[in-house]
């Protein structure tokens, strides 16, 4: 592994991607970075420089800033594997280091729109649509120019949602920047192992003392949520992460609108069934209905 100047740092493996368990079965050594005053040479194979440097300051998250991020100029973004194989896109783990510090950040990469598994996005966007009517015409032609555009609108619709949902106190991972297709974002860890994954809620067993406390941190999330007039539209056990006592929502490119789609408020409805339901498996019964009316007091 080399870094700018000579900095060197043992190589962590990569994730077998093969593996359908690769996202929880996710463990890296601790390493700390080496200087190397010998070494001048470029990247190695699965490293680059940072991309900080070239993001205009609107593609990068709101200030201020965490203490984990790092500025540095000099920094070297090293691939340690895959995080999660998605519908539009997979997540992958990235160091992002200097001679002194390092972070551990999640790369979300999205597909083109043909190889997208995400067959409901129409029902997603509606409401939504590019600004130029030559990129609207290309992707309801499906032509390649029209799948690159696709693409971009579901990377961008996910920072904006993501931007929104941090500024207004939702619990989701900060945004750290926007390149294209590429969203950097936190690392959400599991307390016990810095260099592993959190669990997602559906790992947690019936017997998990925190859950009467999760279900109130998913309360405040969903009602924020209806304060900014939005649902997450796909919310369930799988996509809420669990770092110790802190629910963590992720996975946001599709929220909708509750006023301009159409169909917004079924899919609020049914983020509260497929909650209310998992939380009635563990032993904590709610009513998804009363649920989803005390959110509709929180529009707006």
């Amino acid at each position: 592994m080399h870094y700018p100047a000579g900095l060197a740092a043992a190589h962590s493996p990569l994730i077998d991607a093969g593996s359908a368990d690769a996202d929880e079965q996710l463990k890296f050594s601790k390493h700390k970075p080496v200087w190397n005053e010998s070494d001048t040479g470029e990247p190695d194979d699965g490293q680059r420089y940072s991309t900080w440097p070239f993001i205009e300051k609107g593609l990068r998250g709101p200030k201020p800033y965490p203490h984990w991020l790092i500025e540095d100029a000099a920094a070297i973004d090293t691939e340690l594997g895959i995080l999660k194989t998605g519908k539009e896109g997979d997540v992958f783990l990235l160091e992002r280091a200097t001679e002194d510090r390092s972070s551990l950040l999640a790369a979300k990469r999205y597909r083109s729109r043909e190889q997208m598994q995400f067959s409901r996005s129409q029902a997603y966007s509606d409401g939504r649509s590019a600004r130029r009517s030559r990129d609207n015409r290309a992707i309801r032609n499906n032509s390649t120019y029209g799948k690159q555009v696709a693409a971009l609108q579901w990377a961008n619709a996910e920072w904006t949602y993501l931007l929104r949902c941090y500024e207004a106190g939702i619990p989701v991972p900060y945004p750290v920047q926007i390149d294209g297709t590429e969203i950097l974002m936190e690392f959400i860890a599991d307390p016990e192992d810095q260099h592993a994954a959190a669990p997602r809620l559906q790992q947690l067993s019936r017997f998990d003392p925190r859950l009467p406390a999760l279900w109130d941190q998913l309360v405040d999330a969903l009602e924020r949520f209806a304060g900014l007039g939005v649902a997450h539209g796909d919310l369930s056990s799988y996509n809420l992460l669990v770092s110790g006592e802190r629910l963590v929502v992720i996975d946001v490119p599709q929220c909708v609108d509750l006023a301009g789609n159409p169909n917004g408020l079924d899919f609020l409805h049914r983020d509260c069934v497929n909650l209310c339901e998992w939380f009635a498996s563990k032993g904590l019964p709610n009513d998804p209905d009363e649920l989803f009316s005390s959110l509709l007091s929180h529009l707006f």
